[in-house]
């Protein structure tokens, strides 16, 4: 979308203890926040703009007050295909869900989103000149500011009153100076810069304190940096971000520089070995061009930043005037305010349209008070926040730091040039004190195809990135520099002598034989050229094949010698074989004679003693045994006899809790039983707390618990539950050692029990997923359709209850009330949700309301009536009043009354002056309208 170069760099934080992550940590440096009201031919917004427009459903447009993306003007009117917005609005789904996996509450989000429409709605915002020094807003702009002055939680009149006019105070004296139309333009667009700005800052602050790591303050932490930023850019027009992007890169190249060039050759000295200069290019001098106070490009631009009348074209002739004669500043004629820089990639011309604007990113003085008093949350901390030295947003500092350091959030004293500055030193310092490695992207082509070269396009990103000048620097050094005892323990097999000591005396023994020319010896380390490596690897490798010749023959003898053995053997067991064969089969003829000799006797001593008369026919032994009664017809059933339990659902060492007879807990005294059936008692009352105070509420659904919630049930219990059920059966049960749930699935051969994590914004997380979850209901509804990982199995049978009247638990049962309110009729919303749904209902009043006031639903009187409910409770039990009573919604108290029911009706959070949105979207459609229908006549 935005094919140039990134939009801000990122310095990463990787903090880890034993090779485990524990941490990290993100710092930003200069956003391009220009990008929101301003983009070039061929470049779009922030991909956030788009995505949103995508992603969001009709009706949560309705309660941001977004319409059509093609009628905004910092969007300039483009969209894109239906297959482009069908990516965006995946896209938005991944990043809505990454907020709730790392841990953004329901209402930043929603303030978040409301924040990113009003800056879209503060864009359509159009000044007209009137007969007075004084500007205001075209007529068919005023819905548009009602809208914004909603989405930023402000009044109308106020924010206009900002937009166009500025108050200062001289003597005690208010002094008020109208903009005119160019001024109130750019007061515009500064909101909208400093609000982008601020957000983004905001969520890399919240990411960062929401992923710190919780480690003891005594373990050490190790850390590795990873630095992402923009490489060096030259375009047919280069404005404000080029220059910065670019003045980044030449301190980076200096720091490459320095740390390849200039501390090798300091090596060199200290090891006291010869060698010839090595010529670089030093950019010190560019960056002295850039830096030097007080005549660097940026002093200048910040001194005249800091006056009201100096315009980009007095800014370049200053720059034209003093820099003239240096050999990296060219001046270029022009009618436009342009210069040229000779960077160490080579020259880039500057067009300084916008420079002292951007340096400044001012906004009028009394916007900062009109959004710290702003209703919603969220603006206010960002605007309470104190800017560091560096541009990072603080949203926690304490009060007295911040009182002393609000003056960075003064323009005169920190532009945003000076903010660079400072981020560029304090990155610098970093890199200087760790161990860096540098990797370098080259991108093949400009059309983004596979398998396509474009060598102009290469040579250029070598040119650059600095690599041709890098390589040509470590062909002429020394660019392998092992010690005597990396040397000595690598090569020492080149002597073919066991035990060789790692000294001196080893390394030149072992070069001597290798017959290599141009390396250096030092005091402590050998130095090599880039082709001695290769050549040693060749020595190994001619050692590595005779090794191999050595080993083949010694391996064929061996093998030879062990078959000739195991040859000699077989033959020796084979002869063995055939002559106790021989031997067993005559011992066999014998005993087979001797048993049809004894038979015969046998037979013959039988027929002499049988009887003459017929023989009788013998009783039976046995008695027949009548059929069971519980086979029979008619009969009664008998209880069948228990079977042995399945090897599938025995009791394993991760059961979390276990019928244990408290007699036997007793007899046991070692592990002290009965301490722990108290303290599994306990855990067991207080997660029952927690779960009738924050979750009851959640998980019923119209009044009534889902058939598949089964309440505090152990693993075996569980496991039991599913014995008979079809693969794919499942349950949610609470745990009983800790504040969550867990998910039994009936697999194909033995049972799954996935735990449920509680997030800190009060979304729920099957562990080893990534996907957040608003409510229990949401993610059964999704694990329906998608199965969990790593198996993927598919939620298909909701395991029930055995009672169909009430609940099976305790727990549940406890949230019951009378048998009397069971036949109510069906529960709120016109669902069949069983008979004790009214009864949960009225019990979950009665939780949720305070028990001074518990005194019955008639008892609250009408809806229209001061109560001292929950507002949220209120809301719906009122709304549910008029459903019943078929009340309609007295006219009397406006559409504000109207939007919000509306709204809070459907369970969600809005905006803080939603209804406000509302009204002003409504006027925006007409006055369009109205104007179409005048240009159709």
């Amino acid at each position: 979308m935005n094919n140039n170069s990134s939009r801000f760099g990122k310095y990463i934080q990787l903090r880890f203890h034993n090779s485990a992550v524990k941490g990290a940590k993100i710092n930003e440096y200069l956003l391009e926040k220009s990008r929101v009201v301003q983009q070039d031919e061929g470049e779009r917004n922030f991909h956030i703009f788009y995505c949103m427009l995508a992603g969001i459903s009709r009706q949560d447009k309705e309660i941001y007050g977004l319409l059509d993306p093609t009628q905004y003007r910092y969007l300039n009117g483009r969209y894109g295909t239906e297959d482009m917005v069908h990516a965006w609005s995946e896209k938005y789904a991944v990043v809505s869900n990454a907020m709730d996996m790392v841990g953004f509450e329901e209402q930043e989000k929603v303030d978040m989103m409301t924040i990113l429409a009003g800056i879209l709605s503060l864009g359509n915002i159009m000044f007209e000149p009137t007969d007075g020094e004084m500007v205001k807003v075209t007529n068919k702009s005023l819905g548009w500011l009602k809208a914004t002055a909603g989405q930023f939680g402000v009044q109308d009149e106020e924010l206009l009153r900002s937009l166009t006019c500025t108050m200062s105070m001289t003597r005690g004296e208010a002094i008020r100076r109208f903009h005119n139309q160019q001024q109130a333009e750019d007061a515009r667009d500064s909101i909208a810069k400093v609000a982008y700005g601020r957000v983004f800052g905001w969520i890399v602050s919240k990411v960062n304190e929401l992923l710190a790591p919780d480690v003891d303050l005594d373990v050490q932490l190790s850390e590795i940096g990873i630095l992402d930023i923009f490489g060096f850019e030259n375009f047919a027009v280069n404005r404000y971000e080029q220059i910065c992007i670019n003045l980044a890169n030449e301190q980076l190249q200096y720091f490459f520089n320095h740390h390849i060039f200039l501390m090798e050759q300091k090596e060199y000295k200290e090891e006291g070995i010869e060698w010839d200069t090595i010529n670089f290019k030093d950019n010190k001098p560019i960056l002295d061009l850039f830096l030097t106070k007080p005549f660097g490009i940026f002093s200048l631009l910040d001194e005249q930043s800091a006056f009201p009348q100096a315009t980009d074209k007095t800014f370049v002739d200053k720059l034209n005037n003093k820099f003239k004669s240096h050999a990296h500043f060219e001046v270029v004629r022009s009618h436009n305010p342009l210069f040229a820089v000779v960077h160490y990639a080579g020259k880039v011309q500057y067009n300084g349209s916008g420079f002292l604007e951007k340096n400044r990113d001012t906004i009028p003085a009394s916007i900062r008070g009109l959004f710290i008093n702003s209703v919603t949350p969220l603006l206010s901390v960002l605007f309470t926040a104190t800017i560091s030295r560096t541009g990072t947003l603080m949203p926690r500092k304490a009060n007295l730091l911040q009182a002393a350091e609000d003056n960075f959030n003064s323009t005169r004293k920190q532009s945003v040039g000076a903010q660079f500055r400072h981020s560029l030193a304090v990155l610098m310092e970093k890199m200087f004190a760790a161990n860096p490695h540098f990797v370098r992207c080259i991108k093949p082509n400009g059309n983004k195809q596979p398998d396509q070269v474009d060598s102009k396009i290469v040579m250029d990103q070598l040119r650059y990135n600095g690599l041709l000048e890098t390589i040509r620097i470590r062909r002429d050094g020394f660019s392998w520099r092992p010690s005597f005892r990396e040397f000595t323990q690598r090569y020492g097999i080149l002597l073919l002598k066991p035990d060789l000591p790692t000294n001196k005396e080893s390394c030149m023994s072992i070069l001597n034989i290798t017959e290599l020319h141009g390396w250096k010896c030092g005091s402590a380390r050998l130095f090599f050229k880039y082709f001695h490596q290769e050549e040693l690897a060749r020595l190994l490798d001619r050692l590595g094949r005779a090794a191999l010749v050595l080993q083949k023959n010694w391996r064929a003898v061996r093998c030879r010698r062990r078959y000739l053995a195991l040859l000699a053997e077989v033959r020796r067991q084979r002869q063995a074989q055939r002559e106790r064969e021989e031997r067993e089969e005559v011992e066999a003829r014998r005993q087979q004679l001797l048993e049809e000799e004894r038979k015969r006797r046998q037979d013959a001593e039988r027929e002499n003693k049988r009887p003459v008369s017929t023989p009788i026919p013998l009783p039976r032994t046995k008695k027949p045994q009548p059929r069971p009664r519980s086979i029979l017809p008619g009969s009664p059933k008998v209880a069948p006899v228990p079977r042995p339990r399945s090897k599938q659902f025995q009791a394993t060492p991760f059961d979390n809790d276990l019928d244990v007879n408290s007699d036997l807990a007793q007899l046991v005294g070692e592990f002290r039983g009965e301490e722990r059936a108290k303290e599994r008692h306990t855990k067991r009352r207080k997660t029952i707390r927690w779960f009738k105070e924050t979750q009851a509420r959640k998980v019923v659904r119209n009044g009534a618990f889902p058939c598949w919630f089964h309440g505090m049930i152990t693993r075996r219990q569980a496991e039991d539950l599913m014995t008979d059920k079809p693969m794919g059966c499942f349950l949610i049960r609470v745990g009983q050692s800790r504040e969550g749930y867990t998910l039994t699935y009936r697999g194909k051969d033995r049972c799954r029990h996935y735990l449920i994590e509680m997030q800190t914004n009060g979304k729920y997380v099957i562990l080893g997923e990534d996907r957040a979850h608003s409510s229990l209901p949401d993610l059964v509804t999704y694990h329906t359709r998608v199965g969990i990982k790593p198996f993927m199995e598919v939620l298909t049978v909701a395991c029930g209850q055995t009672c169909d009247q009430e609940p099976d638990y305790e727990e549940l049962r406890n949230l019951m009330l009378s048998p009397s309110l069971a036949d109510r009729g069906p529960a709120p919303g016109g669902e069949e949700s069983g008979p004790g749904s009214e009864r949960v209902y009225l019990e979950l009043q009665r939780l949720f309301i305070p028990p001074s006031q518990n005194t019955g639903l008639e008892d609250h009187g009408p809806p229209g009536q001061e109560d001292h409910r929950p507002l949220v409770l209120r809301k719906v039990l009122d709304r549910r009043f008029r459903a019943e009573s078929g009340e309609r919604l007295d006219d009397s108290r406006g559409a504000e009354y109207e939007d919000e029911t509306e709204a809070g009706s459907k369970g969600r959070l809005v905006p803080r002056l939603y209804p406000s949105i509302r009204l002003a979207m409504r006027e925006i459609q007409q006055i369009q309208q109205h104007f179409s229908a005048n240009q159709d006549q």
